[in-house]
């Protein structure tokens, strides 16, 4: 019998302190999320020989450049990027670390996703938003299973 459309069982509610943490650890995700996605995508822009210049930003993330221009300055102050005058954005030892990271989180969620048969386009999709959220640990279960006989 196929359980498509069928609930699990719930589990009784853990510990008012464990399930805290929880939620603690998804709004942390969330607020690095948008970081880890621009420097990125700055890190993506320079690597296919291009300046990552704010307007190209503005048009991959799909926002608009004062959007970006805010996010620039914070990224700037969190010592992440450093900007010149005329020129475009630049990752500091700091931002190129997170950027890697971020990356390398991706690429194991987006390959875990495809190795249970969801299409690339899927999978490079959903992963965008999964890799903000994955524990090391579940990454590495990802790894093990993607590597494991069958």
């Amino acid at each position: 019998m196929a359980l498509k459309n069928r609930p699990l069982p719930r589990e009784p509610l853990p510990d008012a302190d464990v399930h805290s943490e929880g939620f603690r650890q998804q709004r942390q995700a969330r607020r690095s999320a948008l970081v880890e996605d621009y420097v990125e995508l700055i890190a993506d822009l320079i690597e296919d020989g291009n300046e990552a210049r704010q307007v190209d930003i503005a048009a991959r993330l799909g926002v608009a450049q004062p959007t970006v221009a805010k996010m620039l300055t914070r990224l700037c102050a969190d010592g992440l990027v450093s900007r010149k005058p005329y020129r475009g954005v630049f990752l500091t030892d700091a931002g190129r670390k997170v950027a890697e990271e971020s990356r390398i989180r991706h690429q194991t969620v987006e390959a875990f996703l495809r190795s249970l048969g969801v299409s690339a386009e899927t999978a490079r999709v959903d992963a965008e938003g999964i890799e903000h959220h994955v524990s090391a640990e579940t990454l590495e279960a990802f790894r093990k299973a993607m590597t494991a006989p069958r």
